[in-house]
């Protein structure tokens, strides 16, 4: 039975409802499990604020502590204290102490690459 779908607003849709077992099976196969993809969105989450990302790219660049972050950021020490808290918690960043300073760094390489291929994806569509 074929059915007209309603063209929505929205990303355009096919025009006959057909569905491709095979196609389907073999995604099916692939998916990971729905526990890792709520994880997933959840590390995606922590990404979706700006502040949160201009910290990270701050610590791209070289190991801060969090003076030297609330000063380059122009915000207060507790605004930086709180997304470095929710960074550290998604494990994208840690921490070491020297002295009365704690100094801030990527957690790892994963974490520079998600920011370099974030950038690069977006310089691209700019082109």
């Amino acid at each position: 039975m074929e059915k007209h779908l309603v063209h929505t607003e929205g990303a355009p849709v096919c025009q006959q409802e057909h569905v491709h077992p095979e196609q389907l099976a073999q995604v099916k196969r692939l998916m990971p499990d729905d526990d890792l993809l709520y994880d997933l969105s959840e590390l995606f989450r922590v990404f979706g604020d700006s502040t949160r990302i201009r910290i990270l790219y701050a610590l791209f660049e070289s190991e801060l502590c969090v003076c030297d972050i609330a000063n380059l950021l122009r915000l207060t020490q507790s605004a930086v204290s709180h997304q470095l808290r929710i960074l550290k918690d998604a494990k994208l960043v840690k921490f070491r102490r020297e002295g009365k300073s704690i100094f801030y760094s990527l957690d790892d390489d994963h974490v520079r690459s998600i920011i370099s291929l974030g950038t690069e994806h977006l310089e691209e569509e700019s082109k």
